[in-house]
């Protein structure tokens, strides 16, 4: 079959935090994609271009898959940047479709972690190409020869191919932007600790032919250079191959917007090619034919994106005049349609409950309050996010929304917080499945990593949660790594416990491992709530009184109401509290009576924290202002009632 040999298609995959976005912003500096005159005054001075959400620069993760491109040697190589946490497991799947080789980013220190072995199994399993390049060398404590030894017995553990275990090793810092492929020279740039380099290169670093010399020196002298990568890639990466009698045939596997044009179809083009103006069928999965003409066509090259007559085989474009495009859609020739393969990713494994807001202070702080409009949104989610399922419920005004993870769950509802809606969201539930007539349930690897004077209170931790330790390595420099087997439901909320235990010093990664049958019930928090009976303002007579009972969530003046959990109690049931209470008003005063009294400032549990705090029977109010924790059921005599009928029916036989 015929190669496109002037293009080559790679995806930077690995663990989240190794360094994949810095490592794009290294490649775009030093093939000059911010010389441009069309780049804009001070883009050189932003870092994680990539990285564009609000989100996505808050939390410092890649949440969606996006895709560059940079021209080196005459061949420009289209680089899919993918998320590293295991929640946004979706868009690797996707961007891995698109490309033909991967590249493996992992820490010099860290290693392969849980969500390494989850993206090499996906590229693997599409018999990808792999170049595994060990990132930040430069850290003292970095241990290069371990983690090479490691990323191979992992290769070999997902039973890789014989072409595959073959694998170019690379070394690099993409914080100075360097690479070698001489590990006595990593090693001795680990050994002396070099401070990263401060700026790139000045200038592109790297010529318009492949056959005149390099202007960027080796790391050895201190300059800045990643011409070992871009080399190992052209040989290591094959060139986009096509079928020259076949028609024009494109996945949808992502979708992007612009404000003029509208939904954009982002796809690549397996072959054929199309022109703007051409008018072509889009298949749906469901077998559904429709004609659409091609407004425009785009590519994104550098930092920008621009407008092509033409797309051919192999390269990745964005495709406009589609309103209702949808991701796995084939866009294919009029007269002769083809559909390709379906896109098919993992399917969820926890669940949350969103609907309306329904307390007592609904409708102040949001815009966006009713069920139609949630609905809505919830659709449209499902337009640019395969790895989302939405359910109806017997309510109304409620929806079960299945995602991959917690982080994924609680980004869903803090863009929709911040896009003024207000809502009730329940407490993550897991998924389960019924296996050979059993019931099964998700399973996660975790991994954990503590200083080893912690070592003894997460394992008690873990052990309440049905852990099962898989194996524990002590690298004899203070720190100890746990794997652990554990139910996923027992790891809600435990994020925040072992942060605590640990005294924030504890590193802690997971990804789903898989089903197996249901082990028993778990009892994951051992505090009650403090829940308030009557509504009103909080008092700072009536918190210092109760911050005695336990951790409060809430301040002096802020508005509560029958139901709302203002704190954590210290015992394990909950406490009915007044925090509205004022001080008496007598004629008796004494000038030293409150001079001791100080008010503890409360607890701001973030939209993730407070996701994880919850128990059965409560859930969050989420508005664009605040974060509250509330019951399900808000009046007293009521939750008074539903647990006498639960433990009346917990006795009969």
């Amino acid at each position: 079959m015929p190669t496109r040999d002037d293009l080559r298609n790679i995806a930077i995959i690995a663990h989240v935090d190794h360094g994949k976005t810095t490592l794009v912003d290294a490649i775009l500096h030093q093939t000059g994609a911010f010389l441009g005159g069309s780049v804009r005054r001070g883009m050189d001075a932003i870092d994680r271009v990539l990285d564009s959400g609000d989100l996505e620069r808050e939390k410092g993760i890649t949440i969606l898959a996006k895709h560059t491109a940079v021209s080196y040697g005459g061949v420009m190589i289209t680089i899919v940047d993918t998320p590293g946490h295991a929640d946004f497991g979706g868009e690797v799947e996707r961007g891995l479709t698109m490309v033909d080789g991967a590249l493996l980013l992992v820490d010099a220190v860290e290693g392969p972690l849980p969500q390494t072995r989850f993206v090499l199994r996906k590229a693997l399993s599409l018999r990808l190409p792999i170049i595994v390049a060990v990132n930040k060398v430069d850290r003292r404590d970095a241990q290069i020869d371990r983690v090479v030894n490691d990323v191979e017995e992992l290769f070999l553990d997902l039973d890789a191919d014989e072409d595959q275990i073959g694998f170019p090793v690379l070394y690099t810092c993409a914080r100075s932007g360097w690479a070698t492929t001489d590990r006595a020279e990593a090693a001795r740039v680990s050994a002396a600790g070099e401070p990263p380099q401060a700026s790139y290169p000045a200038t592109a670093s790297y010529p318009a032919t492949a056959s005149s010399p390099a202007t960027a020196s080796s790391p050895a002298t201190g300059a800045c250079g990643l011409q070992p990568l871009f080399d190992a890639i052209l040989e290591t990466v094959p060139p986009p191959s096509y079928d020259e009698e076949h028609p024009f045939q494109a996945l949808v596997t992502n979708l992007d917007a612009d404000p003029y044009l509208g939904r954009l179809a982002v796809c690549r083009v397996h072959h054929g090619e199309v022109h703007r103006g051409d008018v072509i069928a889009r298949c749906r999965p469901e077998g559904v034919l429709e004609e659409a003409k091609v407004v425009e066509c785009f590519e994104t090259f550098g930092v920008e994106r621009r407008r092509v007559e033409v797309a051919r085989p192999g390269e990745i474009v964005s495709v406009a005049g589609m309103p209702d495009v949808m991701l796995g859609d084939t866009l294919a020739a009029l007269d002769d349609p083809r559909p390709a393969e379906a896109l098919v990713v993992e399917e969820p494994s926890l669940a949350v409950t969103l609907g309306v807001n329904t307390s007592p202070l609904a409708g102040r702080e949001g815009t966006k309050l009713t069920a139609r409009l949630l609905k809505g949104r919830l659709d449209a989610e499902l337009v640019g996010n395969v790895a989302v399922r939405v359910r109806s419920t017997s309510r109304p005004d409620t929806w079960e929304v299945h995602g991959r993870g917690e982080l994924q769950l609680a980004v869903l509802v803090e863009t929709m917080r911040r896009e003024g809606f207000e809502l009730t969201v329940g407490k993550p539930q897991v998924l389960t499945r019924e296996i050979g007539g059993a019931v099964h349930e998700p399973f996660e690897d975790l991994v954990v990593d503590v200083p080893d004077d912690f070592v003894g209170v997460v394992t008690q931790l873990l052990a309440l949660r049905r852990g099962e330790m898989r194996q524990m390595v002590n690298h004899a420099s203070g720190w100890v790594r746990l794997d652990y087997r554990v139910p996923a439901r027992g790891l809600v909320g435990f994020r925040t416990e072992f942060l605590t235990e640990t005294r924030g010093a504890g590193m802690m990664h997971h990804v789903f491992a898989g089903w197996a049958p249901w082990c028993g019930d778990l009892r994951t928090r051992r505090n009650g709530s403090l829940v308030s009976d009557r509504q009103g303002a909080a008092t700072g007579y009536a918190l210092t009184t109760l911050q005695d009972r336990g951790r409060l969530f809430v301040g002096v003046g802020a508005e509560v109401y029958e139901g709302m959990v203002i704190g954590e109690n210290t015992r394990v049931e909950d406490m009915g509290v007044n925090p509205t209470r004022e001080k008496k008003l007598t004629n008796m005063r004494s000038s030293t009576a409150e001079v001791l009294e100080r008010l503890a400032p409360p607890v701001q549990l973030s939209l993730e924290q407070a996701l994880e705090w919850i128990g059965e029977d409560e859930c969050l109010e989420v508005t664009p202002a605040a974060v509250r924790i509330r019951k399900r059921v808000l009046p007293k005599g009521e939750r008074g009632r539903l647990r006498g009928r639960a433990r009346h029916e917990s006795q009969l036989p």
